[in-house]
Formats: structure tokens, C-alpha cells, sequence
């Protein structure tokens, strides 16, 4: 269906289920921030408890500052967070050349955030699904973030059963007020963009329950009354 032909309320499902990552539009800089304790706390135990002689582990880690600060700048460039340039290296270097080691996995994750924001979901699906779940608290959110990303590109490709599912594992992930009550909701619209209507109303009735006092509880609520 063209979109000039969709309804008012089918458009605001489509524009709930596939704008690219919420989560981070709200908690940017605290994604930065979770960026940088994972890297201190996966990367630093792992190269300096078990790989402290690699020079790979530590030459990632030195290539990945230089894109983490044009990601997190106040007017971000993803394009060069990304790619990189004489001035630095981007995610998907880090990314490609030191896949195994831990700032190279986080960095798929991020690279994959980029490719989302510069439309290519062809190479966001690829390097998000590359990334490797990290065990511990401090990862959680990073991890559900990932697959909730996931959802997102699914939802760009209209395949809103596929979205539905990613937010589900991303709900699961990490029940946290953070990225539960959002998935919760973006999966509720997404399986509801589905037709699958009676599913859509247990995700938003869940977030009700157990966030009552998330952002989303509002929207949730509202949602319910379309159904």
C-alpha cells in the first residue's frame, strides 16, 4: 500500500514501529556513557587480565576513541563515525579488523547504529546481527538496545512480525524502566501494524502494569483505546 493511501492511524503505526531507535533519540548520552562502561569493563578485564601482550586488543581501543567521539558529538556525523578518515578510524574498521576482540564487537553494534541513521538497513541488519551479547549487568542494556535496533530495521522493511519478535528478545533481555517499557510499546504497535490485535493488546496491558510510570505509559493507553 502507497503511503498516500494510508489512513491517519496506519501512518502513526508505521511512524511508531519504524522511526529508527527511540531509545537512543531519548537516552543519547547515556548511551555514551554505557558505551564507554562496557568497554571499561569488558574490554578492560579482558585485555588486561587475560590478553594484556596482545597488541590488537589494544590498538582497537585506541582506534574506536576517535569514532566514539564523532558519534557522540553534540551534532553527531555518522557518516565519518562510520567510515572514519585521515583523522581517525570509524566503527567499521574497528569493526572488520578486530571483530574478536571487545571493542571490536561493541563497535559492530555502533557501526550498525550508524548505517540505521544513514538509511542503508541492508548493512545495519548485517553488523547489529553481528554483535555479540555480553554477559553482566552493565551489558544488559547495551544488549537489549542492540536487538530492539533490529526491530527497527525490521519495521523500516515493513515486516512487522519480525520487529514484533526482536522487541519481544529485547524485552526479555533486560527488564529494566529504561529499555523494557519502550520495546514493550514498539512491540505492542508493531504487532499491531500486523493485525495481530489481541498480542498487541497484552504488550501495552504489561507495560501498564509493571511501568506504570514510563514515558510510554501514556501512549500505551492511548493505543489501547484504538484497539
Amino acid at each position: 500500500m502507497s503511503k498516500k493511501n494510508l489512513t491517519q492511524e496506519e501512518l502513526a503505526v508505521n511512524e511508531a514501529v519504524s522511526k529508527t531507535e527511540q531509545f537512543f533519540e531519548k537516552y543519547g548520552k547515556w548511551c555514551i556513557v554505557s558505551l564507554v562502561v562496557l568497554l571499561l569493563l569488558v574490554g578492560g578485564a579482558y585485555a588486561y587480565k587475560t590478553l594484556v601482550w596482545d597488541k590488537d586488543v589494544v590498538a582497537a581501543e585506541k582506534l574506536i576513541v576517535k569514532a566514539q567521539e564523532r558519534f557522540s558529538a553534540a551534532t553527531p556525523n555518522y557518516d565519518l563515525a562510520l567510515n572514519g578518515d585521515e583523522n581517525g578510524a570509524g566503527f567499521k574498521q574497528v569493526a572488520d579488523e578486530y571483530s574478536w576482540t571487545p571493542a571490536g564487537n561493541i563497535a559492530k553494534h555502533y557501526a550498525g547504529i550508524c548505517y540505521l541513521k544513514l538509511n542503508d538497513l541492508e548493512n545495519a541488519a548485517k553488523y547489529l546481527a553481528s554483535y555479540s551479547t555480553v554477559s553482566g549487568l552493565a551489558n544488559e542494556i547495551v544488549n537489549a538496545q542492540n536487538l530492539g535496533l533490529q526491530g527497527d530495521v525490521a519495521g523500516e522493511q515493513g515486516d512487522y512480525e519480525k520487529a514484533a519478535k526482536f522487541y519481544a528478545k529485547a524485552v526479555k533481555e533486560s527488564k529494566n524502566n529504561y529499555t523494557a517499557p519502550l520495546y514493550l510499546y514498539k512491540g505492542g504497535m508493531a504487532l499491531k501494524a500486523a493485525g495481530k490485535l489481541e498480542e498487541a493488546k497484552e504488550c501495552f496491558e504489561t507495560l501498564l502494569a509493571d511501568y506504570p510510570s514510563a514515558m510510554e505509559s501514556r501512549d500505551a493507553e492511548m493505543a489501547l483505546g484504538t484497539l
